[in-house]
């Protein structure tokens, strides 16, 4: 720890190796809870939406609709453009020590909903501060990690982002007799971990390289030029086609499931389920492990997981959409994600821009993945309504472009400190 001139205490910049201290792991603990509540809220909306269709007569568009505007899609977008520039401008700490108080509000008014404008504003409210969380979070644990340790500390708030859907799709998993009522609790959960989260973010000190560097804020327009453009360019396909994949999965599972009636509603949660906590021990014994090691280990990792996740989906162009096929490709799309997806898109959104723009940047191309998710969720029902196949297909083409995408231009930034990698880009 250390203090400034003004008197703010902010975390120190520690030596860049590969040791992490126990106040790094505590606070990356702490961070990484904005990724359980993002993925934990869109999971539990996921696994309510056939009940919320029914209970208060949803249409198949507004099924959609409720998809597209909450954590999952547009409301986050729109958190993330907001809450990653101010995380830039007014520090880290600010932004994820109050946005909690927000995602608190909207929870509840979707677990207390009784009628379709609650759960559309509880929705709506929640993708926001989401979105205005994660990417002041992850810079945070970017900037105290050690350079040779930076893919086990970001993986971590992966884990967290699979863990919150795991919680919850036991919970929904075990609450399924109780139907609607379930759902509501499943949500409530989500509350008290939001405000627990919240109380224990008050010890966090700010960033020591965000107080370093604020002095210098960049100006927006920035990220749209030089090394900032390329890197925008790249994080953002590499995220945007893998995440409306990975979004059309968390979301719309144990919907598409019960709907062609391939299993029922706690045959579709327990699948979805699985897959996170593939997703969690694919991150933690693979991703966590060597993600440091080397730039060939990363390009390596991230073609293998590229073509088990395109393998995935393809299975349904010429299977059929039975109970076997949906564990084929839970099983494959979730050890894919974990060496191949949201878990390298964050650790290169640390690596490639500098401080002053790192939560921007991340804010911007979070946003716009979710905004291209968004406008997807409002086909996703009426596209599976009748067979999986339209969706299948585009999902294939989607992880496809991402895994070509960021194998063939992957930099290399591993293992060096953030302000040499700054150097070098700046004189490239």
């Amino acid at each position: 720890m250390s203090s400034g001139s003004s008197g703010t205490t902010s975390a120190a910049i520690v030596p860049d190796d590969t040791t992490i201290s126990r106040q790094q792991w505590k606070w990356s603990i702490l961070a990484a809870m904005a990724s359980y509540l993002d993925a934990g809220s869109i999971v539990a909306l996921g696994t309510g939406l056939a009940l919320f269709k029914s209970e208060l007569g949803l249409s198949t568009f507004g099924v959609g609709a409720l998809a597209a505007i909450g954590p999952n899609a547009l409301g986050c977008a729109v958190g993330a453009f907001i809450g990653g520039r101010l995380g830039d401008r007014l520090g880290r700490k600010r932004i994820y020590k109050w946005d909690l108080i927000i995602y608190a509000f909207g929870i509840l008014l979707i677990g207390l909903s009784f009628n379709p404008v609650f759960l559309f504003a509880g929705t709506f409210i929640v993708g926001v501060a989401v979105g205005a969380d994660v990417p002041t979070s992850l810079a945070l644990v970017g900037e105290l990690a050690p350079a040779k340790a930076r893919g086990r500390l970001v993986g971590l708030t992966q884990v967290a982002w699979n863990l919150g859907p795991v919680v919850v799709l036991v919970m929904a998993l075990v609450l399924t007799p109780l139907g609607l009522l379930g759902t509501r609790i499943v949500f409530l959960q989500l509350f008290v971990a939001a405000l627990v989260t919240w109380a224990l973010r008050r010890g966090i000190a700010e960033s020591a390289r965000w107080q370093a560097a604020k002095d210098q804020l960049s100006q927006f327009r920035a990220i749209f030029r030089g090394p900032n453009l390329r890197a925008l360019v790249w994080t953002a396909t590499i995220y945007t086609f893998w995440g409306l994949a990975a979004g059309t999965a968390g979301i719309f599972t144990p919907y598409v499931i019960q709907t062609l009636h391939a299993g029922s509603q706690a045959a579709g949660v327990a699948l979805s389920c699985a897959g996170f906590v593939i997703g969690i021990l694919g991150t933690i014994f693979i991703f966590m492990l060597i993600n440091d090691r080397s730039y060939q280990t990363r390009r390596l990792m991230w073609g293998i997981g590229a073509i088990l996740q395109v393998i995935a989906y393809a299975i349904y162009l010429v299977l059929p959409f039975t109970i076997p096929v949906v564990i084929a490709n839970i099983v494959l799309f979730g050890l894919g994600a974990a060496i191949a997806g949201e878990s390298t898109y964050k650790v290169f959104s640390q690596e490639l821009f500098p401080t002053t723009l790192r939560s921007t940047a991340q804010g911007f191309t979070f946003g716009l993945a979710r905004t291209a998710l968004g406008i997807w969720s409002f086909f996703v029902p009426a596209l599976a309504a009748v067979r999986i196949g339209p969706v299948a297909l585009l999902l294939t083409a989607f992880l496809a472009v991402s895994g070509i995408v960021g194998f063939f231009f992957m930099p290399h930034t591993v293992g060096k400190p953030l302000e040499e990698i700054e150097r070098e880009r700046a004189a490239a």
